[in-house]
């Protein structure tokens, strides 16, 4: 797995559904989510980091750029 992005669920959550539009099922990692369902909270809140597959960086990758200009 490759990460392709981190930050605001906001902008993850738009990522995530254009991803979904060419095919591609990212993993969302929420480290706040984790840790508070752990019982302690040491991550930076509001933050996602979005993963694919090796084999479809490339394309997601485009997908976050278009996000990064704005």
């Amino acid at each position: 797995m490759k990460r392709i992005y981190t930050g605001p669920s906001l902008i993850a959550r738009a990522i995530v559904a254009e991803l979904n539009d060419i095919g591609i099922a990212p993993i969302e990692r929420n480290d706040m989510q984790s840790s508070a369902l752990a019982g302690f909270g040491s991550a930076i809140p509001d933050q996602l980091q979005l993963f694919v597959r090796e084999d479809q960086e490339n394309k997601a990758r485009l997908v976050v750029e278009k996000f990064a200009a704005l």
